[in-house]
């Protein structure tokens, strides 16, 4: 007959045995648990550091492509305030050199041709014609009267230009005016010229 105290002794083994099982059933569990929590944090952390690595790709491509269009920008404005400046020179150039125009052989026929258009522009019934003194000894007599038939206006010489080559005229009341002085036309066809005097500056061929 079993005593109770080995009773007692094979109980406690086996609830001892019980308990071991369980512990690293527990353990186990715990590991598999923990090595998935890992697994998936290092997913994570890869997902992470790859959207981190495109993000930033993405922002590098940006400052990349803000950089070059600054830089194309700047290159173009500099590019346009040379070009200006080399513009402005030539025409400053030009409109110096105007005066020598008045002293060229073929300047009676440019003068006469001035006057005519001065007055074909200005129009009305009455006009007051002023030119430099170069461009007046052009605008004879004869000249006046033969533009004064031919228009129906009345023509008279004003008083010599103060500023300017070429010719100036108003009507009788001052109201209207037609600028023909060779410094205006040159102004006034600058925008015009400017492709080309830029293109002839460049070496290139019109």
């Amino acid at each position: 007959m079993v005593s109770i105290d080995e009773n007692i002794k094979v109980l406690s083994r086996a609830v001892l045995s019980d308990v071991q099982g369980d512990a690293e059933q527990i353990l186990a569990e715990a590991k598999t648990k923990a090595e998935q929590i890992k697994q998936r944090a290092q997913e994570q952390a890869e997902a992470e550091r790859a959207k981190i690595l495109e993000q930033a790709s993405v922002e590098a491509e940006r400052v990349r492509s803000q950089v070059i269009a600054t830089n194309q920008l700047k290159s173009r404005t500099m590019l346009l305030e040379q070009r200006e400046m080399l513009l402005e020179e030539v025409f400053g150039t030009a409109k110096q050199r105007l005066p020598s125009v008045l002293r060229g052989s073929g300047y009676e026929q440019t003068a006469q041709r001035l006057f005519r258009e001065t007055i074909l522009q200005l129009g009305g019934s009455a006009a007051i014609v002023r030119a430099d003194e170069e461009t007046l000894k052009s605008l004879t007599t004869s000249l006046l009267e033969d533009m004064a038939k031919e228009t129906g206006m009345q023509i008279r010489l004003g008083n010599p230009l103060e500023k300017g080559h070429g010719v100036v005229a108003e009507t009788e009341d001052g109201h209207r005016q037609y600028d023909n002085t060779l410094e205006t036309r040159l102004k006034r066809m600058q925008d015009s010229l400017r492709g080309s005097v830029y293109r002839i500056l460049m070496g290139e061929t019109l």
